[in-house]
């Protein structure tokens, strides 16, 4: 406080402090925040009714939640105070470079069942550490919560197939030493947000069989939660300034093309508050599935922004959690 009002405050007593600070919360003003794209002059169509500026804002969280960057570091601090009630991840390496790395959050039940997560971030560089908040809700279910570090889309040249590779490697790893940990091989579900939601679908269409010798059914159920599915609109967008899409990349990474190799039961999730492409994207995810005649599962999380949904999946009674422990067959307590 400015030195010209110190002697003020000194005579201040607290009820008068205390009515004076309320006093100016009542009265500042709320955050002027903008949602969608900026204001502009309509320009021509670049996706379906989308020209470039409200395209690049469709794929574009931030601009339909202004406080990403608040709600991502909570993320990261949820994670510690939940290491520090629970203790810290094994942590093991499934490939050769040094990032490929899971985090293993045991439970005590005997020959548990294992859920696998695949953190997003725009396929830019993030850490698992920072998406384990959600490991204290599947132990105390009576689940293993595994969560997968990979290399970011900068580090890989912007090819995202490397990084589904390390993905695909490190549920393959999980798959094949669950038992080392406590965890039945047979009971292995995969999660993931955002970009990792888009992972976790492209892991659900993989060759298991041709790539990874596995049997195409190991992955027993798939919880996408704020994907992406189809890379046309994706490469059309801003995003493809970091991601170097070809026509070969665009069809290898949208899962929607590839549902012939689906052999798991899915379930999408989305918030109405994201972008309506992230929303088109997941309806049309489920749409294509349930036409070729398998499971899947759409979940609508009214008033859930994009990165509220990632958090509600460490709650047993949020819309992910409640989604991944009936997918598990755990109770909700």
């Amino acid at each position: 406080m400015p030195d010209e009002d110190s002697g003020i405050t000194s005579r201040m007593t607290g009820r008068t402090i205390i009515g004076r600070s309320r006093a100016t919360v009542l009265a500042a003003p709320s955050p002027a925040w903008r949602i969608g794209p900026p204001p502009h002059e309509k320009g021509p169509l670049v996706f379906m009714n989308y020209d470039q500026v409200e395209l690049d804002a469709a794929y574009d969280q931030a601009s339909y939640q202004p406080t990403i960057q608040q709600n991502t570091r909570r993320l990261a601090s949820l994670s510690e105070d939940m290491c520090r009630r629970i203790g810290p991840p094994l942590r093991r390496p499934y490939g050769p470079s040094p990032v490929e790395q899971v985090d293993i959050y045991r439970s005590t039940r005997p020959n548990a069942p294992v859920f696998v997560f695949i953190h997003g971030g725009a396929w830019r560089s993030r850490e698992a550490k920072n998406y384990g908040f959600a490991a204290e809700m599947f132990v105390a279910a009576g689940a293993h919560y595994v969560a997968l570090d990979f290399i970011g889309i900068e580090e890989a040249g912007g090819d995202l197939r490397l990084l589904a590779e390390q993905v695909r490697r490190g549920i393959a790893w999980v798959y094949r030493n669950a038992a080392s940990f406590g965890g039945d091989p047979d009971q292995l579900y995969v999660g993931g947000h955002s970009s990792g939601g888009h992972l976790c679908g492209v892991a659900l269409v993989t060759d298991w069989q041709k790539e990874h010798d596995l049997s195409p059914d190991f992955i027993k159920g798939g919880l996408c939660m704020s994907g992406m599915y189809d890379m046309k609109p994706v490469r059309l967008s801003k995003r493809s300034s970091y991601v170097d899409f070809t026509d070969e990349i665009e069809d290898e990474m949208s899962s929607i093309r590839h549902l012939d190799k689906l052999h798991a039961p899915v379930i999408v999730t989305y918030g109405t508050d994201e972008t309506p492409e992230f929303q088109r994207q997941a309806r049309d995810f489920v749409a294509a599935v349930t036409a070729i005649g398998k499971a899947a599962q759409l979940i609508e999380a009214a008033n859930f922004a994009h990165v509220e949904m990632a958090e509600s999946l460490g709650n047993p009674y949020g819309p992910n959690g409640r989604a991944a422990l009936a997918m598990m067959g755990l109770a909700t307590s």
